[in-house]
């Protein structure tokens, strides 16, 4: 991995993207989001995560975000984030994605280096230090108009699973230190 994509500053701020295998759309229901948002609010509370802005598209999340342990802290959101999203769409009733899913999400795994017996996320998560207010301004309105861009809602703080509440001003899903 080139060392323009590792979390090297332990008391830097960093946008991070995590990528679904295969960019499939798996964030299109509730159930699969709230997973994720339930994950990172333990990472803050047990493991010295502070996120500063967050987003759940429909296949791959942004985080601004800071610890001293972040590439621990992904590699373990990662692993529990893998097992727990494979086991909610494996048991999933509604779902009817689900044999196409599983069969993208096991092929990934048979496919890995590792061969694992199933892969969820892309390799990485792409840390970017924002080393000044112009690059952290940049990224900042970049995640929170993505599902704008997308054409999902009209006003970033529409996105229920986005911090873009707490910027305008509103009560958002998870707690965020915002930036200035």
């Amino acid at each position: 991995m080139s060392e323009k994509y590792k979390a090297g500053d332990t008391e830097g701020i960093y946008f991070v993207t995590i990528s679904v295998i295969q960019w499939a759309d798996v964030f299109t229901r509730r159930d699969y989001c709230e997973i994720i948002c339930n994950s990172l609010a333990y990472c803050q509370k047990e493991k010295n995560l502070t996120l500063y802005a967050w987003c759940i598209m429909t296949n791959h999340l942004h985080l601004i975000c800071s610890s001293p342990v972040l590439p621990n802290i992904m590699r373990d959101f990662k692993k529990y984030t893998s097992k727990e999203l494979y086991k909610a769409i494996k048991q999933n009733p509604q779902e009817s994605r689900k044999g196409w899913l599983l069969w993208l999400i096991n092929a990934a795994g048979e496919q890995s280096s590792k061969h694992e017996e199933y892969k969820f996320w892309q390799p990485g998560y792409h840390p970017i230090l924002l080393h000044d207010n112009q690059t952290m301004e940049q990224k900042l309105a970049y995640l929170h108009h993505n599902p704008v861009k997308a054409g999902f809602v009209e006003e970033p703080e529409q996105w229920y699973y986005s911090s873009a509440r707490d910027y305008a001003g509103e009560k958002g899903r998870l707690e965020v230190v915002l930036l200035e």
